[in-house]
């Protein structure tokens, strides 16, 4: 085996996995490579650490089929060979060119291998400049809490898989370095630097912007931000959580245990509750909507909601109609 030499991202991740008990020991780790270099940095690190935790270690890679994608996955493949750790490839079939439509089919795409070879565990290599974006990202789009707090350190994707992200204490420029100083073979995709993508821009212009104008260190301070609201929204969720179990009968609410509730634990409790009634997850709108039921008069109702149901005031309870 080839001599590794210990860097301070060697250290850095190693604490970070202890103190965040994020990938144990003798875990099977599905490692998401795109084959930048924040991927790239991840893979070689996780690789020189496996020594000491004794991890099953694979690559996996998700071809978009778009035109700029041609030779990336062959990339990979030879750094899987050269790692000698197994390669899997998934390759999407008329892929819409979008952010969106991407980073769902790739969540997608990584589970499906996942699930198919047994892992428990999939990382990706998000960075903390990733999660300063993310943040920023969300606020323009007008998202709350939830979306601000976005790029957790570790999700479940089903009981058996979780996401992990190990390396958000990292920022990019250490991820760029580590390439260089390893001399690891980064592709260098043009749809990152196409402004076409709000993120891209966000990356390009306004981070630059605000670290010139305002603050230097405005990456570190917005990934910051974003870790204090996930604590916070963990207790929020908590919370809501226990309203609503005294609260929800069946499909009906009682207001009478919702009204003392503060607004935004009565926000967070008719979110968790009505994708019981509701086809899909509801939006702002929908969720004000049973929210103002709360303390309205008695025959008030909603609009109907999506999978045809419609939200009324019956005495202390809201209940749900069915109206197809």
């Amino acid at each position: 085996m080839p001599q590794i030499y210990w860097t301070t991202l060697h250290t850095k991740l190693h604490k970070t996995l202890l103190q965040r008990s994020l990938l144990p020991p003798q875990a099977k780790i599905l490692v998401a490579v795109s084959g930048g270099q924040d991927s790239l940095c991840l893979g070689k690190l996780l690789l020189d650490l496996r020594s000491k935790w004794h991890w099953q270690l694979a690559i996996a890679n998700c071809d978009h089929q778009w035109s700029t994608d041609v030779g990336i996955a062959e990339r990979v493949s030879q750094v899987a060979q050269s790692w000698e750790l197994p390669f899997y490839l998934q390759v999407a079939n008329n892929l819409p060119e979008t952010e969106a439509a991407a980073r769902k089919w790739r969540y997608q795409a990584l589970l499906e291998i996942a699930q198919a070879q047994e892992f428990e565990y999939i990382v990706t290599g998000h960075t903390k400049s990733d999660r300063a974006e993310t943040l920023l990202y969300n606020l323009i789009r007008g998202a709350g809490a939830d979306g601000l707090a976005a790029l957790t350190w570790q999700r479940s994707l089903t009981p058996e898989i979780s996401l992990i992200r190990p390396i958000l204490e990292v920022y990019r420029q250490e991820t760029r370095e580590f390439c260089v100083q390893f001399d690891l073979p980064v592709w260098f995709d043009a749809v990152n630097k196409s402004d076409r993508y709000a993120r891209n821009r966000i990356r390009g212009e306004l981070i630059p912007y605000l670290q010139q104008r305002f603050n230097p260190q405005v990456e570190n301070s917005l990934a910051q931000t974003a870790e204090i609201l996930r604590a916070d929204l963990a207790y929020l969720e908590n919370t809501a959580d226990q309203l609503l179990q005294k609260a929800a009968n069946g499909d009906r609410l009682n207001r009478l245990s919702l009204q003392p509730a503060p607004l935004a634990i009565q926000r967070r409790a008719i979110r968790q509750f009505l994708p019981r009634v509701m086809s899909r997850q509801p939006n702002f709108e929908q969720i004000e909507a049973v929210v103002n039921l709360i303390s309205a008069p008695n025959k008030s109702r909603t609009s109907t909601l999506p999978g045809g149901a419609i939200a009324e005031v019956s005495g202390e309870w809201i209940i749900f109609i069915d109206q197809d």
